[in-house]
């Protein structure tokens, strides 16, 4: 009988995962993040990633993008709604990364401790009749609140807003962090994207 290769045996391995699904693939509940938990068993070392805002029209499609991604190992979603079915959809692909799932402001913890690099799409889109200061009043406590989980339980991690409207959203985390001790100019971006045919730009700001 030929022998199987390692590929095969390898998918096989993650086939038997699928099927088998360990507690990392659903939401964590009173779960304390430990190092020994950060790295899937067998898997490459890679960043430690946590989208907060993941259930939303930007966190979902972001989530995915990051599970394809071969540089990340451990992916946190976080959401104060619908997270345990985002979770379940992005843990079925058939990637290396494990994927963990946190809802609400109670797991806003375990959902940060550890992590390299945060994204935060969170808050709520600009709607019809809405204002500027109206998005600015909303989503700016929105980030402060996350911005504070940030600076006591991954300060060293890299920040990365989308967060509308980004332009006074990024002020808002800087000097959360520098209150904190923990800003580092080179640690916190704000991300846009705007369409300039025939080409997407992408604006970057400190």
């Amino acid at each position: 009988m030929e022998s199987i290769s390692s590929d095969v045996k390898q998918r096989l391995a993650r086939i038997s995962a699928h099927l088998n699904p360990s507690p990392n693939l659903q939401v964590e509940e009173n779960w304390v993040l430990r190092g020994e938990n950060c790295r899937a068993k067998g898997g490459s070392p890679g960043f430690k990633v946590a989208i907060l805002g993941a259930s939303g029209g930007i966190g979902q499609p972001l989530a995915m993008l990051m599970k394809m991604n071969p540089l990340v190992s451990v992916l946190h979603l976080y959401d104060v709604a619908n997270t345990p079915g985002v979770t379940a959809d992005i843990s079925h692909m058939d990637t290396s990364a494990v994927v963990r799932g946190f809802l609400g402001p109670q797991q806003l913890e375990n959902a940060l401790v550890g992590m390299d690099l945060v994204i935060i799409p969170a808050g709520v889109p600009r709607k019809p009749g809405m204002t500027r200061d109206d998005l600015f009043n909303i989503n700016a406590g929105i980030v402060k609140t996350l911005c504070e989980g940030i600076t006591k339980f991954c300060p060293n991690a890299i920040v990365n807003l989308i967060s509308n409207p980004v332009n006074s959203t990024v002020p808002i985390a800087a000097e959360v962090f520098k209150r904190a001790g923990t800003f580092d100019p080179k640690r916190l971006l704000g991300v846009t994207i705007r369409e300039q045919a025939p080409l997407i730009q992408s604006d970057f700001w400190v």
